[in-house]
């Protein structure tokens, strides 16, 4: 559970992230005109909606490193086949990379990365999605949360490494399922009551939210990089067999 906590709490100091990112969204949402009850469960459905596509980029993400270290191990010698093979080290360097790499961009370097992850059909995207807005379904709202979580975004990506270096598509759901979860108040709060969070506020959640991602990419990359008998203290923080 202290792995899923950190994942949480990752997500809940990212969700300053999200409100510079995704805010403007939930903010157009507004309020709904039959109330307040009817503007909770707008913004309920929104979210969950952000959540279901966490959730399948997680357990894919999962099921794809599940893969990768299944056929591996199955074609490695047998000296290289055990508790973590060399798939599932090759694996957890790389995630742990693109996280630390994330890590950094949070803290105001590598922002070319982050330039090219937004433009990447972001615009286009987005622009998209504000076709939704005007649509009066009460679906709407849900289809819209579910479409705005596959915009892209740093935060995303990050978790997304982890979730594959969990190498099992459960694992993988519940990191994106944690770290959805830990996005909701902000949201939630955003969609209520619009910008009451200042500038500062929000650059001191993201330098935290960048602190949690270095920490969770330098424990996936120690157990790629570390020996074997290293690996009990990491898979105890990471939520991974030793």
């Amino acid at each position: 559970m202290i792995y899923y906590l950190v994942i949480f709490a990752a997500g809940f100091a990212g969700s300053f992230h999200c409100i510079g990112m995704c805010g403007g969204f939930a903010c157009a949402l507004g309020r709904d005109q039959r109330g307040g009850g009817a503007t909770v469960l707008r913004h309920l459905l929104y979210n969950t909606g952000r959540l279901t596509t966490y959730c399948f980029l997680g357990g894919l993400a999962g099921a794809i490193g599940q893969v990768i270290c299944t056929t591996q191990g199955l074609t490695a010698p047998p000296l290289l086949n055990g508790s973590l093979d060399t798939a599932q080290r090759i694996l957890a360097i790389v995630a742990g990379l693109l996280m630390i790499a994330m890590a950094l961009q949070f803290f105001g370097w590598l922002q070319v990365f982050h330039r090219l992850a937004i433009g990447f059909g972001g615009s286009t995207f987005a622009l998209s999605l504000r076709g939704l807005l005007t649509a009066r379904s009460c679906a709407a709202p849900l289809a819209f949360g579910v479409f705005n979580g596959f915009l892209p975004c740093p935060l995303v990506y990050a978790f997304a490494a982890q979730a594959a270096s969990t190498a099992g598509a459960l694992p993988g759901f519940l990191v994106m399922a944690w770290f959805g979860l830990g996005t909701f108040p902000a949201m939630l709060m955003m969609g209520g009551v619009g910008g009451i969070l200042g500038p500062a506020w929000r650059r001191r959640g993201v330098r935290l939210a960048g602190g949690f991602i270095l920490l969770l990419g330098l424990i996936t990359l120690g157990r790629g990089l570390l020996p074997s008998g290293a690996h009990i203290g990491l898979a105890w923080l990471g939520g991974h067999p030793a």
